[in-house]
């Protein structure tokens, strides 16, 4: 595993474990997030998008550790990617981690991303774009979309990792050696 993709819902531990992973295996670590989210929320195009995207990924040529999947870079993600671990959390599982994270980002006023100023607020948190609104219309999509791909036999090159528990997904870590390992 050298190009791997870390897939789930919001607040399912995305992000942790690709930071985590890519230290373990002393890969580059991209956040998808981070190259969407221009300042103010606002969106980069998708061309602008695939460009950040592809240059990252060309940057990381011994290897990488993505953090996201949006429905417009499956194309671009799925076609370099030797391994897919998806985060498949129950929703009070997601729930409770999106709660803890979105609350101590409002407290803390910390910025979300490197390359952008957004920050979360108390207003935005319990506005109709909250990401608790998010979480709750995209979370079974999402399943859905995950358990279609993992199937999909034009991906079926694709080692697919289906974690269904934080337990589960620690001893997955613990048990993973380092970049020796061939899989």
């Amino acid at each position: 595993m050298k190009f791997i993709n870390i897939i789930g819902t919001t607040g399912s531990g995305k992000s942790t474990l690709a930071k985590q992973l890519a230290e373990k295996r002393q890969l580059n670590y991209i956040e998808l997030d981070d190259l969407l989210w221009l300042d103010d929320w606002q969106e980069s195009s998708n061309d602008a998008l695939f460009y950040k995207l592809k240059i990252a990924m060309e940057n990381a040529a011994t290897g990488w550790v993505l953090d996201g999947l949006y429905t417009r870079t499956v194309p671009i993600i799925l076609g370099r990617v030797d391994a897919v671990i998806w985060l498949d959390y129950p929703f009070h599982i997601n729930l409770y981690r999106l709660t803890k994270r979105t609350l101590g980002r409002v407290i803390s006023q910390k910025k979300l991303w490197k390359n952008s100023n957004n920050k979360e607020s108390l207003k935005m948190m319990l506005s109709k774009e909250s990401i608790f609104v998010w979480l709750m219309k995209s979370y079974p999509k999402n399943r859905k979309k995950y358990f279609n791909l993992m199937h999909n036999p034009a991906y079926q090159h694709i080692q697919f990792i289906h974690l269904t528990s934080p337990k589960q997904t620690r001893h997955f870590l613990d048990n993973l050696r380092g970049k020796s390992v061939s899989n």
